[in-house]
């Protein structure tokens, strides 16, 4: 058993420490990725990002879907979103794909993106799956237009309400490229033992994160730390059960880091300190399913 590979996640990250993370996650090039997306930090964050990736070209994950107020006027003024869609502040129809594709590569500095996420379909009125079919189609269309390399799906709890499901995708992305080479390679969950639905699933070789590695798609656990709260909620005898070397904080990390299936934890670490300490758990030995699965019985006990 391997841990996932660190990167950097910037949705709770300080603005003002976001160039230097950036700096940071670029310094291991056999792991470095970003993660971001055109909302964060009240829509600055892929701006504040550019100059760090112009001096590190970086992997890059961004997303479409959630829209800024300001996105949401400029994306009605040029055409590309209904008013109905601007006051909702989330669409995924194909013409904001495309505008939004375009912003950010502006935004990013980057000519080609590398990996777009659709961003909480769940969150795309009645039917996500009709959402995210015209999504698809606009995103593999980028793709061949050599503007993308490939596309997931980011959920906050799609996966766990069962709106969404990666067969159900795998096939709406085979209907989208018209054959099943198509371009949806990743999907993006939280994962942590506060937020432990995929975790146990995967365990067992079940849900989402085993369905996507059965695919061959890379499974990107966000919130592992649940938003920073997890270490003042954990215990040291949880820890211990763990791996007792290690600090609450880096125990509880390397608890999603181990779960079969996953490829990469995204943290938002704006400290040297919180970066080093990450890197130092996900070096440790992955922590054994069994003791995974002891770790959950007691927290579904507690």
């Amino acid at each position: 058993m391997t841990t996932a590979a660190l990167g950097l996640g910037t949705y709770r990250i300080r603005p003002s420490a976001l160039s230097d993370a950036a700096v940071r996650a670029a310094s291991d090039p056999a792991t470095a990725w970003i993660d971001t997306a055109p909302n964060y930090l009240g829509g600055t964050a892929q701006t504040v990002l550019a100059p760090a990736l112009a001096r590190h070209p970086v992997p890059v994950a961004t997303k479409v879907g959630h829209l800024t107020r300001q996105a949401a006027k400029d994306a009605e003024s040029d055409g590309a979103i209904t008013s109905e869609d601007a006051k909702r502040g989330h669409c995924l129809s194909a013409p904001y794909i495309h505008w939004q594709c375009a912003r950010n590569r502006t935004e990013l500095g980057r000519d080609r993106l590398d990996l777009v996420f659709t961003h909480n379909p769940e969150q795309a009125g009645d039917d996500p799956y009709e959402a995210l079919h015209g999504a698809f189609t606009a995103l593999e269309a980028e793709v061949a237009a050599g503007t993308l390399t490939a596309y997931g799906v980011a959920a906050w709890d799609g996966f766990d309400t069962g709106t969404l499901s990666v067969p159900a995708l795998h096939r709406l992305a085979t209907e989208a490229a018209g054959t099943d080479r198509h371009h949806l390679r990743a999907v993006q969950l939280p994962v942590s033992l506060v937020n432990a639905t995929a975790l146990a699933q995967a365990l067992e070789g079940d849900g989402p994160i085993a369905q996507a590695a059965d695919l061959g798609w890379q499974v990107y656990a966000s919130a592992p730390l649940f938003g920073g709260e997890l270490p003042h909620l954990a215990t040291r005898e949880l820890t211990a059960l763990l791996n007792p070397e290690l600090t609450v904080a880096q125990a509880c990390l390397l608890a999603a880091a181990s779960c079969p299936g996953v490829t990469r934890i995204l943290l938002s670490a704006s400290t040297p300190a919180h970066w080093t300490e990450a890197l130092a758990a996900l070096r440790s030995p992955a922590i054994p399913v069994p003791t995974l699965r002891k770790v959950l019985d007691v927290l579904a006990a507690g």
